[in-house]
């Protein structure tokens, strides 16, 4: 990772510190500067059409700003049917969302793009079934602060990880970004990576 003042040939449109963490684990040399958009839901949007759109306009957005370079944005909703489950509004929304989610499936969508010198772009679902919580397990999650900044009010990879029963699809998915599935983004673009040249 580089500062904004020397950027790399990749960019990197986030501020998520789960999807900078994630992208490091591959080695890649990229800079990160996040995109500040409305991510309000359009009326009954689709969960896939949701993300994809935001992945998109954000790397498109700081791709104006960075000239000559690859632009990865992504965005990651929480799906209950066909209700989208962004951030709680606070510990009663997260404690809500917890109990809805609890014992049931859902759904993880993230939409992943590239723009710049190349324009690319993917959606990724993950299955995720939760055990069937009690009411002090919830309250306990609440209490420790994690849930309140994560879509649907946990986080896989962190203390939120109890919660979940099953994982079906990409597991980096659930936490905000699909290696797998970027990795073949950023090869198909021709992006340099670190066991072949540009």
């Amino acid at each position: 990772m580089s500062t904004l003042e020397h950027p790399t040939s990749l960019v990197l449109a986030s501020a998520s510190p789960r999807r900078r963490d994630l992208l490091s684990q591959l080695g890649v040399q990229f800079t990160v500067a996040a995109a500040d958009l409305d991510e309000t839901p359009l009326d009954k949007e689709a969960a896939d059409t949701y993300v994809l759109r935001l992945a998109r306009a954000k790397a498109q957005a700081v791709a104006a700003r960075f000239p000559g370079t690859w632009v990865l944005a992504a965005d990651t909703t929480v799906a209950l049917g066909t209700e989208l489950l962004g951030k709680p509004g606070g510990p009663a929304e997260a404690r809500e969302m917890l109990t809805r989610l609890s014992g049931r499936t859902h759904a993880v969508y993230t939409g992943v793009a590239l723009a710049g010198r190349a324009q690319e772009a993917t959606v990724v679902r993950t299955g995720v079934t939760f055990r069937t919580l009690s009411a002090s397990e919830i309250d306990w999650y609440v209490s420790t602060g994690e849930p309140l900044d994560k879509a649907g009010a946990y986080a896989v990879q962190g203390k939120g990880g109890f919660l979940v029963a099953a994982v079906e699809g990409s597991p980096t998915n659930v936490i905000g970004l699909p290696l797998g599935e970027t990795l073949e983004l950023l090869t198909r673009a021709g992006v340099p990576l670190p066991w072949r040249s540009s």
